[in-house]
């Protein structure tokens, strides 16, 4: 047991008015991250000033040309920790909205300073609610909180079996934003990060539950369809490439304008695996974006 847990043992019998407890197992930890190593790291709490920022200097350092040296810093206070933006040039985001100054934490609050997003955990159940956000990790995309490709290739597995077993159709949908790359060079890096939540957001609402939908890579996105033949996942397909199109994605103020390409493929009785419906997809994927963008193939 460390010095700090004995401490913390000692400090718990004496009686501290309400909202003075000890900080405990309160602790950040990085759900999403470009940089290598740092992706599940944990940063405990310790009562004393935790800042963050580029420089090095600070406790938890990040990288990122849109996070500044002294970016931001999480201060103790009687009624508990506080965020404040220590004056950046992008800001600091809670749960996605931009704060003003400061804010109070609150328990699975997420924070994200320039690519990085980092989790607020707290309570006497801290240490239990880390290991889980530790499982999370490996089946949900830190970023746009929906499946990622280890969960979606599992899932398309055992589908496969399903339809096999039971002679029923199976269809996957593979979709990306049209010129992702020039609304990031456009509109900075935050608002490409922006666009992909908001679109895994207006596809979800869409999404049934006996359906995965999951990023598969970059700004590239994927649909199990059980029990839907080619066409139905077609027409699924140009539902959502239309309320994606009328969308208003708006970031700091700047409408961008998103469409999206998809490829629709159904499972074949020469399929052995998933990966043949996955590549057959793709292949419908790109001759979308080779004719012109914006629109479904199947």
């Amino acid at each position: 047991m460390s010095d700090y847990d004995e401490k913390t043992r000692v400090t718990q019998v004496v009686q501290r008015p309400p909202g003075d407890e000890p900080p405990g197992n309160d602790c950040l930890v990085v759900i999403y991250t470009k940089e290598p190593g740092l992706l599940g790291k944990r940063f405990v709490l310790d009562g004393s000033t935790t800042r963050i920022g580029r420089g090095a200097d600070n406790q938890i350092v990040l990288e990122g040309d849109s996070v500044s040296r002294r970016h931001a810093h999480i201060e103790r206070r009687r009624d508990g920790w506080w965020l404040v933006d220590d004056n950046s040039t992008n800001g600091t985001y809670v749960n996605e909205e931009q704060i003003e100054g400061q804010v109070l934490l609150r328990n699975s609050d997420r924070i994200k300073i320039g690519p990085t997003i980092l989790k607020f955990l707290s309570g006497a159940d801290a240490e239990a609610k880390y290991h889980e956000e530790i499982y999370r990790m490996t089946i949900v995309d830190g970023l746009t909180q929906i499946h990622n490709k280890r969960y979606f290739q599992e899932a398309l597995e055992r589908e496969l079996l399903r339809a096999r077993r039971h002679s029923r159709d199976l269809a996957v949908v593979m979709f990306d934003i049209d010129f992702f790359k020039r609304i990031n060079d456009q509109f900075g890096h935050l608002a490409g990060d922006h666009v992909l939540r908001e679109l895994a957001r207006v596809v979800q609402s869409r999404i049934r539950r006996d359906e995965v939908f999951a990023r598969y890579g970059g700004e590239e996105f994927v649909i199990v369809l059980p029990e839907t033949p080619l066409d139905g996942a077609a027409s699924l397909a140009e539902n959502l490439r239309s309320r994606v199109e009328a969308h208003g994605f708006v970031f700091q103020g700047e409408r961008i304008p998103v469409t999206i390409s998809m490829g629709c493929a159904v499972l074949l009785d020469v399929d052995k695996t998933g990966v043949e419906l996955v590549q057959r997809a793709d292949e419908k994927l790109y001759e979308a974006k080779r004719s012109g963008r914006n629109r479904v193939c199947w």
